[in-house]
């Protein structure tokens, strides 16, 4: 992965190797039970992004051809981390799961969750239309699994948060393609503070409010997220509709790389 200029890790791992730990210690109940705990707690953004109508859109590919079809969103999806000094946690199904933090490098990190959501629906040009939520708080990023089989992830309310807020439906009415976000982490006085209209795009007329064109920010709505208190909701949506820029489907472009490959003798089916 390559860093940018004020990016100071390039993944979870190398950020606990290099910062002092707030707990490093083993937890031991006899007959070699026994696991360590090694993390750091930090505030941090959490952002999930994942397909949408992935179920249906993946009903008639074999599971292979899903494999690809989802590494391919992955793909697509990772460019904006890296240029948002967002640090990828993992990838759940059809999922990812990023983390975004003054530790790793962002003045705001809400911010730039927010940026990268930006990014990754403005340049959907495989038409995923990816349904995507945030939450920001204290997370813990530690060491999860035994010692001698372990990774780096990150924990905490947030993350089941932003996980929610990705698959809400309080606003329905709006275009598949958004953003969700609890309405109390929003500060600032205009959607042009996050998202500025681009150097070189045309205003429309005197009275444009200076914001990217083609999104809308909602007033805040009650929600219930599942096992989660009640709370304020609030939606950046993507107003424009979405054409492919690509001539292929990624339905169809997973079978065409499948079938390539086993043309190469790259894939032998069961």
């Amino acid at each position: 992965m390559t860093t940018t200029p004020n990016r100071k890790y390039s993944s979870l791992d190398q950020f606990l190797r290099s910062s002092p730990l707030c707990i490093d210690g083993t937890v031991d109940y006899g007959r070699d039970a026994s696991f360590p705990v090694r993390a750091r707690e930090i505030e941090a953004s959490v952002l999930f992004a994942d397909i949408s109508k992935f179920s249906a859109r993946t009903a008639e590919l074999s599971s292979t051809e899903t494999l690809v079809f989802v590494n391919d969103f992955f793909t697509w999806m990772t460019v904006p981390v890296t240029s948002h000094l967002g640090i990828i946690d993992k990838y759940i199904g059809d999922e990812i799961m990023v983390v975004f933090s003054k530790e790793f490098g962002s003045v705001d990190a809400f911010a730039d969750s927010l940026r990268a959501a930006r990014w990754m629906i403005e340049n959907d040009g495989r038409a995923y239309c990816p349904h995507i939520g945030i939450a920001s708080g204290i997370v813990t990023v530690g060491y999860v699994g035994t010692s001698s089989n372990y990774s780096c992830s990150v924990f905490g309310a947030p993350v089941t948060l932003a996980a929610r807020c990705a698959a809400d439906d309080t606003f329905r009415d709006a275009m598949a393609t958004r953003i969700v976000f609890p309405a109390s982490e929003w500060t600032y006085a205009s959607l042009e503070d996050v998202f500025p209209r681009a150097n070189g795009e045309p205003e429309d007329d005197e009275e444009d409010d200076g914001e990217a064109p083609g999104w809308s920010l909602h007033e805040a709505r009650k929600a219930n997220p599942k096992n989660i208190e009640a709370l304020e909701l609030r939606c950046i949506e993507w107003t424009l509709c979405r054409l492919p820029t690509t001539n292929a489907s990624p339905e169809q472009s997973a079978k065409r790389v499948v079938q390539q490959l086993q043309s190469k003798g790259a894939y032998r089916p069961r």
